[in-house]
Parts: structure tokens; sequence; C-alpha cells
């Protein structure tokens, strides 16, 4: 077990992972707004302010979950609008 430094609250954890016990359950229904957003969004050019808009989650947490494996092709078409 590693002592670590949650991503959302930034408290200190002794458990597996990147948020704290406290902060799990908030990620996870953040994730799942992500994900129905996706779903519910397979037509439109996607750019960063919109889906923070869209969604209300913040940037860092949305650069966060963009970053894990399940989300990569649409973190590629993200990163291709914003740089055009």
């Amino acid at each position: 077990m590693n002592f670590n430094k949650c991503s959302r609250c930034g408290c200190f954890f002794l458990t597996e992972g990147t948020v704290c016990p406290n902060c799990q359950p908030k990620d996870q229904l953040e994730i799942n707004r992500l994900k129905d957003y996706i779903a519910e969004n397979t037509d439109i050019s996607y750019n960063m302010n919109h889906i923070i808009s869209s969604t209300g989650i913040s940037d860092k947490n949305l650069n966060r979950f963009l970053a894990d494996t399940q989300f990569s092709n649409f973190a590629n078409q993200i990163e291709k609008n914003d740089l055009a």
C-alpha cells in the first residue's frame, strides 16, 4: 500500500489509486457524465471549453480523465480540434 495524494482534493490517503476514498464517488459520477456526453454527442466537433461548460467537469479533472486509456480516441479528437 502506498501513501498517495488525492488528485481531486489534495488530501493524503493509504489506498491504491489516484483519488482518496471520499472522492472516488465524485470521480465516478464525473466519468459517467463524460461517457454520457460522448455517447450523446457523436456528430459534433469537440473542444475543451464546450465539454467543460456542457458537463460541469473542471478542466483539471477533465484532463486527468482524458489521460486514461479508456478515453484515448476521444482525447485525440479534442486535441485535433483545439489545435485547429
